[in-house]
């Protein structure tokens, strides 16, 4: 009876890993992964990542987090950042439009700290369980 009664917790018990851990950042049923394939579809890639030649940053951050809502949103100056639960996607002006960008989370607070450092986690702080609300319960 009791290998039974572990076998039915240890199986439980991997389910609700399973649930949590949800897709990988390319997209899945995990939620809030950063929607890369989308971006890349609907921007062109140039100037050191994605562009769109006519719309001002806070209307092409509105598009992306339409199309998939992002855990969080800040801005900083004209830079307006996404933060979905492993990426960041910053969008800032260019030429008259916007450039996007998109970085792991970690690459990406380090590359854009003094926008970020005030407003979200530090990846390298002991207190930094990743992967957004309810990871790592």
């Amino acid at each position: 009876m009791k290998t039974a009664r572990r076998l039915g917790v240890l199986i439980l018990a991997t389910a609700a890993l399973a649930a949590c851990s949800g897709g990988g950042s390319g997209g899945g049923s995990g939620g809030n992964a950063v929607p890369s394939s989308w971006i890349r579809n609907e921007y062109r890639a140039g100037g050191g990542g994605y562009l769109d030649r006519t719309d001002p940053a806070t209307t092409v951050a509105s598009e992306i987090d339409k199309h998939t809502s992002a855990q969080d949103r800040t801005t900083s100056g004209s830079m307006v950042f996404l933060r979905y639960r492993d990426d960041i996607v910053a969008v800032s002006p260019y030429r008259g439009g916007s450039r996007i960008e998109m970085d792991d989370y970690r690459n990406g607070y380090h590359r854009w700290r003094t926008h970020l450092g005030s407003v979200w986690p530090d990846p390298d702080s002991d207190s930094f369980r990743g992967g957004g609300p309810g990871s790592g319960k």
